[in-house]
């Protein structure tokens, strides 16, 4: 609380009040908010006598200091890593195997994919969007969409390969959340780690479902409240924790009254409304302060048909768009075809691992940038 609040309260009680603290010089902790996360999940469930304590304080220490997931997650539950501790390590061919596909396709995510659209389109339009069109105020918001998922989830993957790598199981932190039908569902698939630990440590503890509708209501919008002041000290997470938590409630509420019919057809339109709702809210979550969010609303909003002026755009862009194109196809490639493609990963002779490797690492020192660019989970 220290770390993270202090100047956010101090700023806040100075315009509330008119008066004029000093903001105090604290240098944030790296990877403070997951590693908080993870011992309080160790503390909480010792004394819910869910877990039993760790044998030695080392083994705790080194349970919390893990270096693949410390600085971004997935967020470990105690009760998932303490044990595996304690049983003989191992490393099958398979996981291995299973290991080096998840670092390949998490380093394409982020390097080639994230970083690339990032720089040379996303990032240029969030900091001046008045001065691009409607149109690429537009792309930029599907853009972002697509960045902070091939980052995030590109960064889970290569910390789970990497763990997996000394022998131990983290459990998986996203599972295609676009293809969400609801932001119930959105959240059961994206950050998988924090929403199961919002779930079971604050939700369920606030009453979760059991005192009433409006109970239920209003520990969903707390939950969610909390959970955007968890990602910064800043008012534009806030909101965008209010408005998830105001659609779940949503959600929760008419889900009592209306019941749509299970079919594909209905499902790809609650798909498309669920994407676009979470790329809005994603709009707060990138924009520098709430002035430059609207900015981007109110140009988006003022999009018109223009074939010719949207194709100058795209060839403009060309490189831009055909990765944020790839991304998307990725994102929403059935999970058979992924599976197939692992397990050819896994069939392959190890000469044409070789030769996979040395083109893969071409691919990513032809697109990367001349400045490495931060993990965007980095600065929580």
């Amino acid at each position: 609380g220290y770390f993270k609040y202090t100047n956010f309260f101090i700023e806040n009680f100075n315009w509330a009040f008119d008066r004029n603290f000093k903001l105090e010089n604290i240098i944030l902790p790296v990877g403070i908010s997951f590693y908080t996360f993870q011992t309080l999940s160790y503390t909480i469930d010792i004394y819910r006598k869910d877990l039993k304590p760790a044998k030695t304080f080392i083994d705790f220490l080194f349970f919390v200091s893990f270096f693949p997931q410390l600085v971004a997650g997935p967020i470990v539950r105690a009760s998932d890593f303490i044990p595996q501790i304690y049983q003989k390590l191992k490393l099958t061919k398979e996981e291995f195997n299973n290991a080096l596909f998840l670092i390949i396709g998490g380093l394409l995510k982020k390097v080639v994919i994230s970083d690339y659209i990032s720089i040379n389109f996303v990032d240029r339009v969030f900091d001046a969007p008045n001065s691009y069109s409607a149109f690429e105020n537009l792309m930029a918001s599907y853009g972002y969409a697509i960045q902070i998922y091939c980052d995030f989830s590109g960064y889970s993957d290569i910390a789970i390969g990497l763990a997996l790598l000394m022998g131990f199981w983290l459990p998986p932190n996203f599972r295609t959340p676009y293809q969400s039908a609801s932001i119930t569902e959105f959240w059961k698939r994206w950050h998988i780690s924090l929403s199961s630990w919002l779930r079971d440590y604050l939700y369920i503890a606030l009453g979760g479902n059991r005192n009433g509708n409006f109970r239920t209501y209003v520990n969903l919008f707390l939950t969610m409240l909390l959970g955007g002041l968890w990602h910064g000290a800043n008012w534009k997470f806030v909101f965008w924790g209010i408005l998830h938590g105001l659609a779940l409630a949503f959600e929760r509420f008419f889900g009592q009254f209306i019941k749509l019919p299970k079919n594909y057809f209905v499902r790809i339109i609650q798909i498309v409304l669920t994407f676009h709702f979470v790329a809005f809210c994603w709009l707060f979550f990138r924009a520098k302060d709430f002035s430059t969010a609207f900015q981007v609303v109110n140009n988006i909003g003022k999009l018109t048909l223009d074939f010719n002026q949207w194709q100058t755009i795209m060839m403009g862009y060309k490189n831009v768009f055909i990765l944020i194109l790839i991304g998307f196809v990725w994102h929403f490639l059935p999970n058979k075809v992924i599976a197939g493609m692992r397990n050819l990963f896994n069939a392959t002779p190890l000469p044409l691992k070789a030769v996979l490797f040395g083109l893969i690492f071409w691919i990513i020192y032809a697109t990367a940038s001349a400045v490495p660019q931060p993990f965007i989970y980095f600065q929580f």
